[in-house]
């Protein structure tokens, strides 16, 4: 390589790193999986430096796309090998202290929260492009309709379908911080109490629980739904409560719980607060999936 081409790599590699955090945000929405968001951000690097660069006009648009097409793949590829469907178990959380870094408010910008990114499993692979790109990103239908081999109108109509399913099953959280904690700091307390009232008192009627504990708990991610049914879970609380330190953090964004035993990480909690009550309560306690989690932004959280 003359020196020409690598001045010409090397700005190129820092153009692409300009987009990075973008196209990991997109990634992890259509992927639920940020191991396998860093694996797609990894393969539009290597189709850029193939690339003709220097036809490319919008760059950004371009790398949108391209990650876009390889989202499409991986989850069509999930489908094809016969995979555990990511439905089967919560997408991972992204957790931080109360101060997130730039990568960190780009992947959980727009209240994309864990109750949202499990709605988003249940959508076609078309649909969640079609939605993700547009909804959340802005891209406009007649850019989307090539990705997946559909006119702009059929991508409209994905789209809106998927739209429609987001909206009934997934709450938009509240966004005031401070009211967020507030209630999760009630079912804390209610949780280390044992008190089964006080728990109703800050769950929604229609309240749903998930929990993943990964291979330790055969059958996959657990449900339940109502508030009666997530309050009968009181001792069960109270145990995880009181046997572990609870220590506030963000988790996609919204007031969420990492609690640990001895130290080491036993289960990150994550709560969607919708008028001061809680919509949806996802509990990760999968060992190995934990031990992958980036939990250094907690130093940052008092």
């Amino acid at each position: 390589m003359d020196e020409r081409d690598f001045l010409t790599e090397r700005f190129l590699a820092e153009r692409f790193e300009e987009h990075r955090a973008h196209l990991k945000a997109v990634a992890y929405r259509m992927l639920g999986s940020l191991t396998e968001a860093d694996d797609a951000v990894q393969e539009v690097w290597l189709r850029l430096a193939r690339s003709d660069s220097g036809g490319i006009g919008n760059l950004g648009g371009w790398l949108t796309t391209v990650v876009g097409r390889i989202c499409l793949d991986m989850l069509r590829s999930r489908t094809q090998r016969g995979e555990t469907s990511l439905e089967a178990r919560l997408p991972d959380p992204v957790v931080s202290g109360q101060a997130a870094d730039p990568e960190h408010e780009a992947l959980v910008a727009d209240s994309v929260g864990l109750a949202l990114l499990v709605v988003l499993e249940s959508l076609t692979p078309p649909e969640r492009l079609a939605f993700v790109l547009h909804d959340m990103f802005g891209m406009p239908f007649d850019e989307i309709g090539p990705i997946i081999d559909r006119t702009p109108v059929a991508a409209r109509k994905l789209a809106s379908r998927a739209r429609r399913r987001v909206q009934g099953a997934a709450p938009e959280p509240d966004r005031d911080p401070v009211a967020q904690r507030r209630v999760v700091d009630a079912f804390l307390t209610a949780a280390r109490d044992g008190d089964f009232d006080a728990l109703v008192s800050v769950l929604h009627p229609d309240v749903v629980l998930r929990a993943d504990g990964g291979k330790a708990l055969p059958g996959g991610m657990k449900v339940l739904r109502g508030r009666e049914a997530v309050a009968g879970q009181a001792a069960t609380f109270r145990r995880m409560a009181t046997l572990s330190v609870s220590r506030p953090a963000l988790v996609n964004g919204t007031a969420g719980l990492v609690n640990t035993v001895d130290g080491d990480v036993f289960s990150v909690m994550s709560f969607t607060v919708t008028g001061d009550r809680i919509t949806a309560i996802e509990i990760l306690s999968d060992p190995e999936r934990l031990a992958a989690l980036d939990l250094t932004g907690l130093a940052d959280t008092p």
